[in-house]
């Protein structure tokens, strides 16, 4: 397996053990996601993290009923999650997939792409539904410099679709994670809601 694949993994257990930790009571609080309740963000990261995953690489558009579902309807969803992040690996562990383009419905970009996006996409969405349920969300150094470079290489234009908030200041001696999230508009010393979905 390749660089990209690892980094996948780490974040999806990662996420996976945030998803666990959830409780029912919180799914309709506020999270750190501007105008979005703990359970909209879940249903996202579920959706896009997970099921997005696994329809890239068989090179498929997500059923319509799919994107509608909300996950959190049955009270075993961040086992099911688990499992569907499991089966997303699982499909993109083929060398095959990692060849040729992906189509997302608005851009086709090379699997590589792809994939690397949906690291950052289990990474800052995982922060905050961690940051959201009171957890930690932590992932290697390795990780955390790896996402750092994808969120700085297309902040700009995730910014242009209000994707990011304006990049937030740190101190120097900041983790490559920390550096990561705040390109991306997030602050990791607060838990003020001032990103958007």
């Amino acid at each position: 397996m390749n660089d990209i694949h690892t980094h996948l993994t780490v974040c999806a257990a990662e996420a996976a053990r945030v998803a666990r930790g959830v409780t029912a009571d919180q799914l309709g609080r506020p999270s750190v996601c501007a105008d979005w309740t703990v359970r909209e963000l879940v249903n996202h990261l579920v959706l896009y993290s997970s099921h997005g995953l696994e329809h890239r690489a068989l090179r498929r558009q997500l059923p319509e009923e799919t994107v509608q579902r909300d996950f959190t309807a049955d009270a075993d969803w961040a086992d099911r999650y688990a499992a569907q992040l499991d089966r997303a690996l699982a499909a993109w562990e083929k060398p095959d997939v990692w060849e040729g383009d992906v189509g997302t419905g608005y851009m086709t970009m090379p699997a590589p792409v792809i994939a690397s996006l949906i690291v950052k996409e289990l990474t800052l969405h995982g922060w905050d539904l961690a940051r959201s349920t009171g957890q930690d969300f932590t992932v290697p150094d390795a990780t955390g410099t790896f996402v750092r470079a994808v969120v700085e290489e297309h902040a700009e234009v995730y910014r242009q679709y209000d994707g990011f908030a304006d990049p937030v200041e740190l101190p120097e001696n900041a983790s490559d994670l920390e550096r990561a999230l705040a390109t991306s508009g997030r602050d990791p010393r607060t838990q003020v809601p001032r990103v958007r979905p």
